[in-house]
């Protein structure tokens, strides 16, 4: 792609700067790790030998995932974030297209234009579900599908997947916010090997400033993968700090139910604006982003189809008394 190109394609990130009291607007875990775990990764980190590279496929994080999850080393290979695994999916599956239902997480049409994929966009119903993909199914080079999706928070039906998997075209099933919901799809990796689920440790286990992100797939798939992947793109920090974790995801557990307990009593609280989620945020049809960063609280101001909606990320329970209390504000409740 020239240079040109990429300028016409590409907009500058935008990124909200300012000394704002409270910050829901990237679905982040509003708790950081306690003390105690923190020396105990400290601990470790001054065990690492920082003038070696790390594992140069990150195996001994891929065998703890694996364990975590039920599933074999070979089924698992794990990134600088999930977003660099959409990057090689791109660049391992063939076909003409790739298929997106929006709303959806943007990162898929980032990396299509990056590659210079056409992109065929089926957009999401009026209550945000799938619909004809499978159409498009032919010479796709993969279906994205986000459950629970962002950034309506709402997960896909199972058979609705199935449905797709079944047209043997490559799928990607995104469950980034997948421990916020009910249930998952992965046991489908054992049945369907077009299937790819993509994971990651900076929602539900508050590790968005360390950047891993992993998939789940198909033996053969993950072989092909680490054979494209760049060698050593998961420093020896973060690979630790991951492997910490799970082994404390009691702690995760804790902080993901009081998450969702503040999630549901904010939806009760505007019940007439709020969409329901399975997710760590709301979408909310308030057009009251301007207003709620006067009152120094930083959400998400969404556009296109959910113009005048605001993404809300759920934070700790001061701080969304706070937003309750701002928003109730705005629609004038007393």
């Amino acid at each position: 792609m020239r240079i040109e190109e990429i300028i016409k394609a590409f907009k500058p990130y935008k990124v909200v700067e300012g000394n704002y009291k409270i910050w829901l607007d990237k679905n982040e875990s509003p708790f950081d790790l306690p003390e105690e775990i923190k020396d105990e990764i400290f601990e470790e980190v001054k065990k690492i030998p920082l003038n070696r590279y790390p594992h140069i496929t990150a195996d001994p994080l891929r065998e703890r995932i694996a364990e975590f999850l039920g599933f074999e080393k070979e089924n698992i290979i794990v990134g600088n974030g999930s977003d660099e695994l959409i990057s090689y999916l791109l660049k391992l599956f063939e076909g003409e297209h790739i298929v997106i239902s929006s709303p959806t997480f943007g990162m898929y049409n980032f990396y299509a234009k990056l590659e210079g994929i056409k992109l065929v966009d089926v957009p999401l119903d009026e209550n945000f579900k799938l619909q004809n993909v499978e159409d498009y199914a032919e010479k796709a080079k993969a279906i994205f599908i986000c459950s629970p999706n962002n950034p309506t928070g709402n997960t896909q039906e199972r058979e609705k997947i199935i449905s797709v998997l079944e047209t043997g075209a490559p799928v990607i099933l995104d469950e980034a916010y997948i421990e916020f919901a009910k249930g998952s799809n992965v046991d489908l990796v054992n049945e369907y090997e077009n299937l790819v689920i993509l994971r990651t440790f900076s929602k539900a286990f508050g590790l968005a400033g360390i950047r891993v992100g992993y998939a789940v797939a198909s033996e053969e798939i993950i072989d092909y993968l680490l054979r494209i992947k760049s060698p050593f793109s998961l420093n020896a920090l973060s690979m630790k700090i991951a492997e910490l974790m799970l082994d404390h995801y009691d702690v995760i557990k804790q902080n993901i139910n009081y998450i969702i307990k503040e999630r549901d009593r904010i939806y009760k609280e505007f019940k007439d604006y709020v969409y329901p989620s399975e997710a760590n945020f709301l979408l909310m049809k308030l057009n009251a982003y301007e207003f709620l960063l006067e009152k120094g609280i930083v959400v998400r101001n969404l556009s296109g189809r959910l113009s005048n909606h605001i993404r809300v990320t759920i934070g700790k329970r001061e701080e969304n008394n706070e937003l309750i209390k701002a928003l109730n504000e705005f629609l004038g409740v007393k």
